[in-house]
């Protein structure tokens, strides 16, 4: 598969653990890497990565000059949500290639992505989008109406023309308007997605539910014990009693609250759960800072890529203590070698 994702230095860890996640499992891949900060740009360069291509920020800017402008408007996570769809575009425009899946980079995958290939394959798509698969809860379906049924995470577009005309249309309402807001019919680059069903041809939804397990549905699923390949953990749906291997999971929202602890945000009680999945890319997490400091790349505790100074504010001092269960509390000195 090809695959495109962006980051800044501050993601420098979890960028490279996706990469290392890849290169683990994945037989064959290509990964385009746009370096959203020098800093980003020069280590991932110096780390000579097989598999990848690193692109500076400024080949974007220079591709589409709108970008300069937005980046003055739009905080940085809204900016780079307004890049999801030209980081696709410029990969299909540029390298001539038939496909290319932009994926987050707080992604990691426990095994290889071609399981998900032969699903587009066989259903003949062009598109797809992948569903947060929330539950029915009052908690979830307001989770829904806020932040759309689509996640921005696993975004497969190919070279044909009924691609061509979803991306087009995707870039064009992001540059319009891509804000951290929540409205009836858009939040980001998101809530976008929910159009393409109606307004495009070839479009499908991922229908594996290992690819998009995450911590605003992993309350629906409970490990087995098993594994698949050795790597990949294999999950029960509760309600089903359908079991699937994780083929990626997406580590968002966890918190650093010092140098040696982090809050995961799991939203699952069940400690072999969340133990089988974080405990995995927490060490590839410690291990990959650890060289990093070595090269003169250190993280900060608090971060936040809101430009509302309050919200700033909250996210950096309050938002980061915040914790459900006890278990999502992790010591980071075990990973430690």
């Amino acid at each position: 598969m090809v695959f495109c994702t962006l980051f800044d230095s501050f993601y420098l860890d979890k960028g490279l653990a996706l990469y290392r996640s890849l290169e683990k499992n994945c037989k064959h891949f290509k990964i385009y890497i746009y370096a959203f900060d020098d800093k980003a740009y020069k280590v991932l360069k110096s780390h000579n990565l097989t598999n990848a291509v690193i692109i500076p920020e400024i080949e974007l800017e220079h591709e589409y000059p709108i970008l300069k402008k937005l980046k003055e408007e739009r905080s940085k996570a809204e900016f780079s949500w307004t890049c999801t769809p030209v980081s696709i575009e410029y990969v299909l425009n540029k390298y001539g290639e038939d496909n290319c899946t932009y994926i987050d980079a707080d992604l990691y995958f426990f095994m290889d992505a071609d399981i998900l290939l032969e699903e587009i394959k066989a259903a003949n798509a062009n598109v797809v989008i992948t569903p947060h698969r929330f539950t029915d809860s009052a908690k979830d379906r307001h989770l829904l109406s806020r932040s759309g049924k689509y996640c921005v995470e696993f975004n497969y577009f190919d070279n044909t023309d009924n691609s061509r005309q979803a991306l087009t249309w995707w870039k064009e309402r992001c540059f319009e308007w891509c804000y951290h807001i929540y409205e009836k019919d858009r939040m980001g680059d998101q809530k976008y997605l929910e159009s393409f069903p109606s307004l495009f041809e070839g479009v499908h939804e991922l229908q594996n539910l290992g690819g998009g397990v995450a911590p605003w549905n992993l309350k629906q699923y409970e490990y087995t014990g098993k594994k698949e390949h050795d790597s990949a953990p294999i999950m029960r749906e509760r309600a089903t009693g359908r079991e699937f291997p994780v083929v990626f999971y997406h580590f968002q929202s966890m918190r650093y609250i010092s140098e040696n602890y982090i809050i995961v945000r799991s939203e699952t009680h069940s400690k072999q759960t969340k133990d089988v999945l974080y405990r995995p890319y927490l060490q590839e997490l410690e291990d990959i800072r650890h060289e990093l400091k070595g090269e003169g790349v250190t993280f900060p505790v608090t971060q936040s890529y809101a430009s509302n100074p309050l919200i700033k504010f909250v996210q950096k001092y309050v938002l980061r203590f915040k914790m459900k269960s006890l278990s999502d509390l992790y010591n980071l000195r075990q990973f430690r070698r």
